[in-house]
């Protein structure tokens, strides 16, 4: 029962057992009055006071602010794909698990790939054989190069004591004193170590040749070998990415693959949430972003944690609208055209300990409140 309810039943009962019933009356009807008047007065009070504050907000604050709940929490999801071909060998986390970076995911059966990596190191020791027996070959030719310059050197001196003997035999029969066959015998000495010179020089310029082969051969069996140990490199990289990491911390999810599966180059496997690379992303309409700009302060609230608020800023916004990027773009060159207000995304920082609550999730939805006195501040 109200107040003014229990004093009317008084002044009523006080009344009635009052032999001076309109006296009683009469004397509680002004004070019911007047104080049915002060509580409309101070209704009217506080009316005045709450809309006086609400107003006071609004010009302050509630102006400035560009509301929208079009907004979701987003990741930078990464995808989990292999790059060699090959059966699944063990699932080492399972579906939701929290990973950290360089954890062991997956692990393809490495048979063949081992085989190939042996092979790869067998062609490069059989590369590295060769080049040495270039060497030996070498280091023979450059002695054979040393053996011809010295029988190039004993021919030279024996085409010298060849040609003075000759000299000497000519002026000899010219004055009477040796007999013509003694000429004629250092003649044919004299060209018999002419021929020895040039069998000494050819040899010589062929021994020399051999090594200018081997060198050439060398740099040819080099150039194998670099190539062979690439192809080693390549194997031992092959045998590597058999077994799949986390690339970084987060939760792995989406897992599409069993023991036994054949994976091929680039097929998704699964799906990696970081674990501290969430943010909003938050869709307004055209008509307010004019005020919006990088580094703006966000209030921001979550349906996830209803009874909190959070602040954040923007981080940056996209160069086009959402319907830019979507798979069939409109094409308002038509004769149907009906204009419709366009979305700008807006991507926006949540705070850290908005993401250390642990109830953030990508894709869950989001409100946000974008300040956008920050826009009419001056830089710096």
């Amino acid at each position: 029962m109200s107040r003014h309810e229990r004093l009317r039943s008084d002044v009523t009962a006080q009344a009635a057992d009052s032999p001076d019933r309109p006296a009683a009356i009469k004397h509680y009807v002004p004070k019911l009055r007047r104080l049915k008047l002060a509580g409309l007065g101070l209704a009217g009070l506080l009316a005045l006071g709450l809309g006086g504050w609400s107003g006071a907000q609004w010009w302050t604050t509630g102006r400035f602010m560009e509301k929208t709940d079009d907004a979701y929490v987003a990741a930078n999801i990464t995808l989990i794909s292999s790059r060699v071909q090959g059966y699944v060998a063990e699932i080492a986390v399972a579906e939701n698990a929290s990973v950290k970076a360089g954890d062991v995911l997956v692990r393809l059966d490495d048979g063949d790939y081992r085989i190939a990596l042996q092979t790869a190191e067998s062609r490069v020791t059989t590369a590295g054989e060769r080049l040495a027996r270039i060497d030996a070959q070498s280091e023979a030719a450059r002695a054979a190069v040393a053996q011809a310059r010295a029988m190039q050197d004993m021919a030279q001196a024996q085409l010298q004591l060849a040609r003075t003997n000759a000299e000497r035999s000519a002026r000899l029969v010219a004055g009477e004193i040796a007999a013509q066959s003694t000429l004629d015998d250092a003649t044919e000495k004299l060209d018999t170590a002419r021929a020895t010179l040039a069998n000494a020089d050819a040899a010589l310029a062929s021994a020399q040749a051999q090594v200018e082969v081997l060198k050439a051969e060398r740099a040819e069996a080099e150039g194998t070998r670099e190539e062979l140990k690439l192809a080693q490199a390549q194997a031992h990289r092959n045998l590597d990415l058999t077994v799949l990491h986390a690339p970084v911390d987060g939760t792995l999810t989406n897992v599409t693959l069993e023991l036994g599966d054949l994976v091929v180059p680039g097929a998704r496997l699964a799906a990696l949430v970081p674990r501290d690379g969430l943010y909003i992303e938050a869709n307004f309409k055209e008509t307010q972003i004019a005020g919006i700009v990088s580094g703006a302060p966000v209030h921001m609230s979550f349906d996830a944690l209803p009874d909190t608020a959070f602040e954040g800023r923007v981080a940056s916004l996209a160069p086009a609208t959402g319907s830019v990027f979507s798979l069939l773009p409109p094409d308002n060159a038509t004769g149907n055209f009906t204009k419709i207000v366009q979305r700008v995304p807006v991507r926006i920082e949540i705070p850290a300990d908005a993401i250390a609550t642990g109830a953030l999730r990508a894709g869950l939805s989001a409100v946000v409140e974008v300040d956008t006195r920050a826009a009419a501040r001056p830089a710096g």
